[in-house]
C-alpha cells in the first residue's frame, strides 16, 4: 500500500486519485504497482458499477517519473534495455484490464495530461476534460516512443496521419483542440469540471452494468471483427443481455412509463 494511489469505494463507484501533486501526479514506481493492483480488485468486485480515475491537485498526471531516470542513464545500453522490457510489460494487465471489465473506466482530467498520462486517458472509455486540460504525447522529448498503450488507442482514435503528428512532434493540445480531434468525450465549462464529472459518473453508476460491459467489448472488438462476426458477437451479447433482471426492468419501466432502477445484474 502507499499513500501515492488513493481509492475510495462508495455508491458502487470506485474512485482511484493519484496523489503526488508536488510532483504533478508523474508515476513512480510505487503508484505503478498499486494502480495494477487497485485496477485489478475493483474489476473482480461485484459492488463497483463505475471506475473513475482523476489526480490530485492541479494536474491529472505528468506521464513518468522523468527525473528518476536519471540513476538509469548511468547504466549500460544493454542494462537499460532489460530494464524498460520489463518494467512495461508489467504495466500491461493494467490497461488489459481496464478494456476487458464490465464497469466503465471514466477519466477526469485538469490541467496536465502527458506522457504515460496521455496513453492512460486514451485507454478509458469516457473522458471529460476542463476547460484548462492540456495533452501530449511527450515521448518524443526524451527521445522515446509511447508505451501504456498509447500507440494502440491514439490512432484509432485520430486517424494514423493525425497521430503521427501527435506523436512525432508531441505539442501541447488544449481541451477544445481535444475534442475536435475526438481525444476527449466533453469539456466542462469553466469552473464546472467536478459537477459534470459526477453527472456522468452517476448516470454510469445507475446504469445496468452487464449491458454497459457487452458495449465495450462489441465496441472494442469491431475494428478487428469482419461484419459476420461483429453481427454474431452482437446477437450473443444481446441474448445475454435479456437473460439478465436489470433487462426485464428495462422493459417493465419503458412499458409503465418510469424511469428503471438498474440493479446491475
Amino acid at each position: 500500500m502507499t499513500d501515492q494511489l488513493l481509492v475510495e469505494k462508495s455508491g458502487g463507484i470506485a474512485r482511484i486519485t493519484f496523489n503526488r501533486p508536488e510532483a504533478r501526479n508523474a508515476v513512480s514506481v510505487e503508484m505503478r504497482t498499486a494502480l495494477i493492483d487497485a485496477m485489478l480488485a475493483v474489476e473482480q468486485d461485484d459492488s463497483i458499477r463505475c471506475v473513475v480515475l482523476s489526480g490530485a491537485g492541479k494536474h491529472f498526471m505528468a506521464g513518468g517519473d522523468v527525473k528518476s531516470f536519471a540513476e538509469l542513464a548511468k547504466l549500460e545500453p544493454q542494462e537499460r534495455r532489460s530494464h524498460f522490457v520489463k518494467r512495461i510489460h508489467t504495466i500491461q494487465p493494467l490497461l488489459i484490464a481496464m478494456q476487458r471489465m464490465n464497469k466503465p473506466v471514466v477519466c477526469v482530467v485538469q490541467e496536465a495530461a502527458v506522457g504515460f498520462g496521455f496513453s492512460l486517458a486514451m485507454a478509458c472509455d469516457l473522458v471529460i476534460a476542463g476547460s484548462d486540460a492540456r495533452f501530449a504525447c511527450s515521448y518524443i522529448g526524451i527521445g522515446t516512443s509511447p508505451d501504456g498503450s498509447g500507440s494502440y488507442y491514439l490512432p484509432q482514435l485520430v486517424g494514423l496521419k493525425r497521430a503521427m503528428e501527435i506523436a512525432m512532434l508531441g505539442d501541447m493540445i488544449d481541451a477544445p483542440t481535444a475534442l475536435a480531434m475526438g481525444l476527449v468525450n466533453r469539456v466542462a465549462v469553466e469552473g464546472a469540471l467536478e459537477t459534470e464529472a459526477e453527472a456522468m459518473i452517476q448516470r454510469l453508476a445507475n446504469a445496468p452494468t452487464i449491458g454497459l460491459g457487452h458495449i465495450k467489448r462489441l465496441l472494442y472488438a469491431s475494428a478487428d471483427n469482419s461484419l459476420q462476426a461483429q453481427m454474431s458477437m452482437e446477437a450473443q451479447s444481446f441474448a445475454e443481455c435479456a437473460a439478465t433482471e436489470d433487462w426485464v426492468e428495462g422493459v417493465t419501466a419503458f412499458t409503465e412509463k418510469r424511469k428503471p432502477k438498474f440493479r446491475g445484474c
